[in-house]
């Protein structure tokens, strides 16, 4: 274990001078500090600039999608009715005229009960099942009731029975269908059962519900009913369909139809939604001018301070930045993929496209993109399939080239952080070899002093003898 041992003998600040003699010994550790500072702060710089590549083969994956392409604006001529674009690829633009017949509706069955009476039976039973009412009005005996491949529900009361009761047992039994008491007078009201969901198959039918003490009382329903649709209403290709709720998403490709109450002459018309189009498009622009500024940014150099930035002179980097504006000045020739009656790739077909100003793009002379979505519009009016293909062949360069570029910049920031790992080992190994290091130069100059002591010590006995003999 060393000591300080500044002045004890011969007054010098050894402590300050070993301090000095070590600072020349850790200069090959401070140049591998800072070797890797150095190269943590490319690292950091690499890892923004992928950032950016990335988020460019993102806004590419998105123009090239066959969605963005299909995608549509629904609208409906009535209120009662709404339209929805879902975004599916298989949506496609038209229109459709129909009647809405009817409207789903859940089940309701009442029975009129006196509040106040205990003589409700312990037990009854619920089917669940379907109701052939084709009239509409209130069922019947005539109306039959088809079950469904459930067991009917036992529904045991609390004593004593009262309508109260029956309700909370049918919502414990959880079987699909709600039930309540309302008041409707001194002693009076109706217990009231309703199916949770709506559509023909979510019927039901009580047996054995009745109140003695409430005679000639029966229960009356409503039956559930599915919506239904008359599609080319008045021509000989009319036809209908139906659903268990009020929404229709199988009528029109890619349009989810919702209606509240009966009407006629009703039409929704589905039309290519440009406007999707060209905000894809045009998040790619941002995406790519971002991405530019990034590498302008992390390879510029200042001739007047003849300062660089982190990976100014990385020649990988700004060649991405020149690839990525070649592809928009050199106009586009990309393959088109030809497909066979089972959807497998028949061939491909060189296409050259031209300017990719049709698709409203153009490089300014500061290096940057702009996009014109009033040009791309016209073009697109004039020939949607052409600049769809177009688009979507540029789309898929880009992210081919991206992809490439991204790789790259992984592989280089991977290698750099194995460098970083291996400088780190080493200064670590330099903070042991230093600590033996200033160890020695301790115990050298400790025992430095403590020789001087000694001779110090014999000089004073000697100048003594020398004293006493004259």
């Amino acid at each position: 274990m060393s000591t300080s041992v500044d002045g004890l003998v011969s007054g010098m600040q050894t402590s300050s001078m070993i301090n000095q003699l070590m600072q020349v010994e850790a200069a090959p550790q401070t140049k591998l500090k800072t070797k890797v500072e150095t190269a943590q702060t490319a690292v950091t710089s690499y890892q923004s600039v992928n950032a950016k590549l990335k988020a460019v083969k993102s806004a590419a994956e998105s123009m090239a999608r066959l969605e963005t392409w299909r995608a549509v604006k629904a609208t409906s001529s009535s209120d009662a009715v709404t339209a929805t674009a879902s975004g599916s690829v298989s949506s496609m633009a038209g229109a459709i005229t129909f009647d809405v017949e009817k409207v789903a509706r859940a089940q309701t069955s009442v029975l009129r009960v006196d509040t106040t009476s205990e003589t409700f039976p312990t037990q009854f039973t619920i089917q669940k099942g379907g109701w052939a009412d084709t009239d509409d009005d209130p069922l019947t005996e005539n109306d039959a009731f088809t079950p469904d491949d459930t067991d009917p529900a036992v529904i045991e009361v609390g004593t004593p029975p009262t309508a109260a009761k029956v309700a909370a047992a049918v919502n414990a039994a959880d079987i699909g269908i709600r039930a309540y008491v309302v008041t409707t007078g001194p002693n009076q009201g109706a217990l009231q059962f309703t199916s949770s969901k709506t559509g023909a198959a979510q019927g039901f039918e009580i047996t054995g519900l009745v109140d003695p003490s409430n005679p000639g009382e029966e229960i009356t329903s409503s039956s559930s009913r599915d919506a239904s649709l008359k599609l080319n209403p008045g021509t000989p290709s009319e036809y209908k369909v139906t659903s268990s709720t009020n929404t229709f998403t199988d009528v029109m490709p890619g349009v989810t139809i919702t209606a509240s109450k009966v009407q006629t002459g009703v039409t929704v018309t589905a039309a290519s939604d440009v406007s999707a189009m060209t905000a894809k498009i045009q998040a790619y622009v941002d995406a790519a001018n971002a991405a530019f500024t990034e590498i302008k940014t992390q390879t510029a150099y200042d001739a007047e301070t003849k300062t660089g930035s982190p990976l100014t002179g990385d020649f990988t980097v700004r060649q991405m930045n020149q690839a990525m504006l070649s592809m928009i000045s050199g106009g586009l020739t990309y393959d088109k993929k030809i497909f066979d009656a089972n959807g497998e790739v028949e061939s491909t077909e060189q296409v050259s496209f031209g300017s990719l100003s049709q698709l409203g793009i153009e490089l300014d002379a500061t290096g940057q993109l702009s996009f014109t979505a009033s040009k791309f519009e016209a073009e697109y009016a004039k020939d949607p399939s052409r600049i769809q293909s177009g688009a979507i062949g540029f789309a898929n360069q880009v992210k081919e080239t991206v992809t490439k570029q991204s790789n790259t910049v992984t592989d280089v920031i991977t290698g750099r952080k194995n460098e970083i790992d291996s400088l780190n080992e080493q200064v670590s190994n330099w903070d042991v070899r230093l600590s033996a290091r200033r160890m020695a130069l301790q115990r050298q100059y400790a025992a430095l002093e403590t020789a001087l002591g000694k001779m110090q010590n014999q000089s004073t006995w000697l100048a003594g003898q020398l004293s006493g003999l004259s």
